[in-house]
């Protein structure tokens, strides 16, 4: 194993799989545990307001996700402002016990797109409180700089709306937060819909990525975590080993020099 397919790290916490996964909207809580098995999970993300709570069904799904073994990341999902943000991740700090949190702040309905001033707002002040922030953001550089100016040590741009699985939106954008932030942990959130795209993805070098309605929505979920899993880790030995540049020209991949034909028209 190289240095750069070695553990992701992820605010100093070393992590083998580029694979999160989310927990919502899944058939059954044994599909679900399934899924994490199959996709090799190490960090999911829980709602806290869909699991928070002394009632059973909040309870049964937290003794589940301590029988993984798996890490949490409490998101702050159906935040509107930042105040509303900061009090669910308190909320999420003391239910969960963990200071990790993955920060939303949504501005606009039909795309579930960020809003980008109060997430950094937000993201400055859980920051300055203690806690390890994942912030959902754009692919805009300048957001980009202001979140990591307010403490964020990763960042998680989307690819396209949530849920809406439709893959890159922006290659451009997506290609330039990567070449402008080379040693900050970039994973991809939201939009991806296929393996192919998660592959695509991780070829550009983003660091992991995060999958839910892809993969809880499928007809198969397990399967699916399964071949996003493959997708992932081909798409980052890919991008690891070096990909060819894309040409205008053909170029014989056999090299013809000597070959009998070439004597012959001597």
């Amino acid at each position: 194993m190289t240095n750069e397919t070695a553990s992701l790290l992820l605010y100093d916490i070393p992590v083998a799989s580029r694979f999160l996964l989310g927990t919502a909207r899944y058939p059954s809580p044994a599909i679900l545990a399934e899924a994490i098995r199959a996709a090799g999970a190490e960090i999911v993300t829980v709602s806290l307001r869909r699991e928070a709570g002394a009632s059973r069904a909040g309870e049964s799904f937290w003794s589940l996700i301590r029988e993984l073994g798996v890490r949490v990341l409490p998101n702050t999902a159906g935040c509107r402002t930042a105040k509303e943000a900061i009090a669910t991740a308190q909320m999420a700090r003391e239910l969960f016990a963990t200071d990790w949190i993955k920060l939303e702040v949504i501005g606009e309905e039909d795309t579930l797109q960020p809003d980008v001033f109060g997430l950094v707002d937000a993201a400055r002040a859980l920051a300055d409180d203690g806690f390890s922030v994942f912030p959902y953001t754009t692919e805009d550089l300048v957001v980009a700089e202001r979140l990591l100016d307010a403490g964020c040590r990763v960042l998680m741009p989307w690819a396209a709306p949530i849920g809406s699985g439709r893959g890159i939106n922006n290659l451009f954008g997506l290609r330039a937060l990567r070449a402008h932030f080379p040693d900050v942990p970039l994973i991809v959130d939201a939009g991806l819909g296929a393996p192919s795209q998660a592959a695509a993805v991780m070829e550009l070098g983003f660091d992991a990525a995060l999958l839910n309605t892809a993969v809880s929505r499928a007809r198969d979920p397990v399967e699916m975590a399964r071949a996003f899993a493959l997708a992932i880790d081909a798409g980052r030995a890919a991008h690891v080993a070096g990909l060819m540049t894309p040409r205008d020209m053909a170029e014989p991949s056999t090299p013809v020099l000597g070959r009998a034909f070439d004597e012959g028209r001597k």
